[in-house]
């Protein structure tokens, strides 16, 4: 995974971090359940979307690198790939 990549994701999962913090605040606070549920909506979101580009460049950099430079088989690439499938 790239260094860039990898930076990326940290801030989303962090920043998903934050909203569940303020989610439990809100919950002590005795907030509505729509608000509730507006924030893990955006925390499922974030956690999706961090998801998404691990995957997505996990698939680019080390599967059809590894492919390009004889590392791994075709074969190889596509049973990895399944591996991740699931996770979408």
């Amino acid at each position: 995974m790239s260094v860039q990549k990898h930076k990326q994701i940290a801030l989303r999962l962090k920043q998903a971090r934050g909203h569940l913090e303020s989610i439990l605040e809100m919950i002590e606070a005795d907030r509505s359940c729509a608000d509730l549920a507006q924030q893990i909506q955006a925390v499922e979101n974030t956690l999706r979307n961090a998801k998404r580009s691990l995957i997505q460049d996990h698939v680019e950099h080390c599967i059809v690198e590894a492919m390009a430079d004889g590392g791994i088989t075709r074969e190889d690439a596509v049973q990895e790939f399944a591996r991740l499938v699931k996770y979408l």
